[in-house]
Parts: structure tokens; C-alpha cells; sequence
């Protein structure tokens, strides 16, 4: 058996500002999307106000809403397939379809006989068949799979050992004036926590007979290992948001007030900010959430949100009429409401009554990944023949590092 340690990329490939012709469109379909919606949304609530309900202008609006978030991921889609494409000029080879190397030697061979018959045709290889080869794609496009971007925005360190505990001080320590000759009492002193960041292990344990290994015109391994980093991704994504520690990190919304480990950090849970609507969002409830945290942790702040709830802010205005959502204005930037960024996140529970509809703050303060030393992959053909079994493992851990610079949109009235 042999062991292979295969790092994982942690780069992005930098979208350029001269983007191909089909990016740009996308990002101007979203903006053309987003005024349509905005001028249909003004007349469905000026019906509304008027106490006119239109059921038409009603599904329009909805269609269009829908429609625009369709575009946000088309546009995603062409950013990140122009990025594949980047770094296939490095070194990679990307929609190109690979040549047949039996018909090109079946061809050079007819070629070099000199003997083309008058009478072609490609039902016969040697009147001419060789020249109208069936074709086949070579890659393999796999169904989707929707990965978190919590570790793209999470602080992420690399440890060597079995564990990674954290110390903490409470800085509680007291202080006072006093007069030249008064006395000196005792002042409080700070205390000191300790939160551990415990490993779990994820693994694949696929296997692929060796024939067709060896005659696969696919790199079989190659796509495997990509197909298992997808699927590592996803799940870890679930956990860094949701998890609960057993096998697996703590998830940030497990630490949100009144979750399971509310009382686990020394300096208390992720506060908690009303929408100010029993049922849904509202302007006020994300100015609310907005300024609710300390000032020092603003520049790093994002809106974490999933689609649907994204679909729910586009409707949002504030006092002047103006639209709080706000589509991408060029390559790479995301969506905004209220000028702050929204990240989207899957697995982020969708608006509803009580729910944790967003987080907003600075992921990467809060949130700690912990990976020991990375993927590893055992290449096994022995233990069930005539199948190579590719038994693929990593130990990651997670939790809330600083509460202090993250809050919990819950939707909910204010009381």
C-alpha cells in the first residue's frame, strides 16, 4: 500500500478586469434584471397602497425576483469557469477533447497508402470511414454540488499534533483612584478560560477495478480525488455551519444565543438581533444588525445568507424609496444591501418565524477551521481485488473563536 499526501489549493485565480464577452453579458443581465424588477416592484406596492391588489403584477414580480437570482448564479458560473480556464493555462488542459490516438494512427496509415478511392463513404473505414469518426466526450460533468464558503472566510490554521486548544482571559482586571496616603484594597483579577477545538475525520473509501484503471482514456484517479475534495468540501461546509461537535467541528450557528453552545465560549454567545417583523425581514432589522457590532469590526464585516432569503431583501427599501439590495457592478464583487457584502451560503436556514435568517459580521475573527496537515489519500489494491480502493481522510475541527465580532439576524418581533 502507498500513501499519498495530496495538499489542497487554497488560491483563487484572480478574474482579470477584460473579462470574455459572456461574463460581461451576465452581469448586465443581472443589472437590466434587477431595474425591470425594481420598476414592476414600485408599481405592485403603489397598487397595494391604491388597495388595489393585481394578481398578475404579483406573479411578475415573483417571476422576475426568481429570475434575477437565476442570473446571480449564471454569473457566478461564468466567473468560476473563466478562473477554470485560467488555470488551465498554467498547466491544465480544459475543454479541449483529446485526440484518438487509434484513429489518428488508422488515418495517417490510410493517408499513407495513397489510394483514396473515388467511390467514399464512411461506412467503410477504408473508403473513407476513418475520415467521420464517432466522437466522445472525454470529461465527465458531475451533478452540483452546493459547497459552503465559511472556510474561504474563516481564519484557518494547520496543526501537527492531536489537538488545539485555545487560552482566554476575561481581562477583568479592576482598577481605582486613590488619594497619597489612602489605602489599597485588592482589586479583581482576570480570569482565564480555555476552549478546546476538538478533530473529526471525514473519509471516502471509493474503489475502481484495476482494468479499468489501466484502460479508462479518463485520468480515473485524478478525477476521483476531485470528485472526493468536492464532497469533502460540502460536508464540511454543513458542519462549519450547523455541526455539533460530535466527529465533526462546532458549527457557528450552534453558539448563536439560546443554541447548544451558547455557554460554551469563555466571553459568551453570538448575540442575537430581531428583524423586527414576526414573519420576515425588514429595512430597520438590518440597520439594526448592521450597527449592533463593536466598530473595530466593521471593515471585515459580511452578510451570510442563503438565496432564497436573498431573494426576500431585494424588496427591501429604506425611508427615501431606494432599493437596499444592490446587483454586482463588476467582476468579482459580490451583491450588496445596505453597501454591506452578502455571502452566499447555502445551508443558511431560510426565512421564517424564529429562524436565524443571516449571520452578519467578520467571519474570519469569529470562526476558527483547524486542519491537521490535510488530505491523505491510501491507495489500496489488495484488500478487495481485482478493486482499487482509494481511502481518502481528513482530520478538520472548528468552532467560534471570538463571538464578539458576529450577530444573528432572528426573524422575530422587538419587544
Amino acid at each position: 500500500m502507498s500513501i499519498i499526501h495530496r495538499p489542497r489549493a487554497r488560491g483563487l485565480v484572480v478574474v482579470r478586469a477584460e473579462a470574455p464577452g459572456d461574463l460581461k453579458a451576465a452581469i448586465e443581465a443581472v443589472n437590466r434584471g434587477f431595474e425591470t424588477f425594481k420598476a414592476e416592484h414600485t408599481k405592485q406596492l403603489d397598487d397595494l397602497k391604491k388597495g388595489k391588489a393585481d394578481v398578475v403584477l404579483d406573479e411578475k414580480v415573483e417571476r422576475i425576483n426568481a429570475d434575477i437570482g437565476t442570473m446571480q448564479a449564471n454569473m457566478q458560473k461564468a466567473v468560476d469557469e473563466l478562473n477554470l480556464k485560467v488555470a488551465a493555462a498554467s498547466g491544465g488542459v480544459i475543454g479541449d477533447i483529446p485526440g484518438d490516438p487509434e484513429y489518428t494512427n488508422a488515418f495517417k496509415a490510410h493517408m499513407r497508402k495513397g489510394d483514396i478511392s473515388a467511390a467514399m463513404q464512411k461506412g467503410t473505414a477504408e473508403d473513407g470511414g476513418y475520415l467521420a469518426p464517432v466522437e466522445w466526450d472525454r470529461t465527465i460533468t458531475g451533478k452540483l454540488k452546493q459547497v459552503s464558503p465559511i472556510r474561504a472566510n474563516a481564519r484557518v490554521i494547520t496543526i501537527t499534533a492531536a489537538g488545539f486548544k485555545k487560552n482566554f482571559t476575561d481581562r477583568a482586571v479592576g482598577s481605582g483612584w486613590v488619594g497619597e496616603t489612602a489605602s489599597r484594597p485588592a482589586t479583581s483579577t482576570p480570569q482565564i478560560g480555555q476552549l478546546d477545538f476538538p478533530l473529526g475525520e471525514i473519509y471516502a473509501n471509493p474503489g475502481i477495478s484495476q482494468q479499468l484503471l489501466d484502460d479508462a482514456a479518463i485520468d480515473l484517479e485524478a478525477w476521483l480525488g476531485d470528485e472526493v475534495d468536492t464532497e469533502f468540501s460540502r460536508q464540511e461546509g454543513i458542519a462549519f455551519l450547523s455541526g455539533n461537535g460530535v466527529n465533526k467541528p462546532h458549527g457557528v450557528l450552534t453558539y448563536v444565543e439560546g443554541a447548544a453552545n451558547a455557554a460554551r465560549h469563555p466571553w459568551g454567545a453570538i448575540e442575537v438581533v430581531k428583524s423586527g417583523d414576526a414573519t420576515k425581514l425588514t429595512p430597520d432589522g438590518f440597520l439594526d444588525l448592521f450597527y449592533s457590532i463593536p466598530s473595530e469590526f466593521r471593515a471585515g464585516a459580511k452578510l451570510f445568507t442563503n438565496r432564497q432569503s436573498q431573494g426576500a431583501m431585494r424588496k427591501l427599501k429604506d425611508g427615501q424609496g431606494n432599493y437596499l439590495w444592490q446587483p454586482s457592478y463588476a467582476v468579482g464583487q459580490p451583491a450588496t444591501l445596505a453597501g454591506e457584502s452578502i455571502v452566499e451560503i447555502p445551508d443558511m436556514p431560510a426565512v421564517a418565524a424564529d429562524a436565524i435568517a443571516a449571520l452578519y459580521g467578520n467571519m474570519e475573527a469569529t470562526y476558527l477551521v483547524v486542519d491537521r496537515v490535510g488530505i491523505r489519500v491510501l491507495r489500496d489494491p489488495f484488500t478487495n481485488k481485482p478493486f482499487v480502493h482509494f481511502y481518502t481522510t481528513k482530520r478538520v475541527g472548528g468552532g467560534v473563536y471570538n463571538p464578539e465580532p458576529m450577530r444573528a439576524l432572528k426573524i422575530g418581533a422587538n419587544t
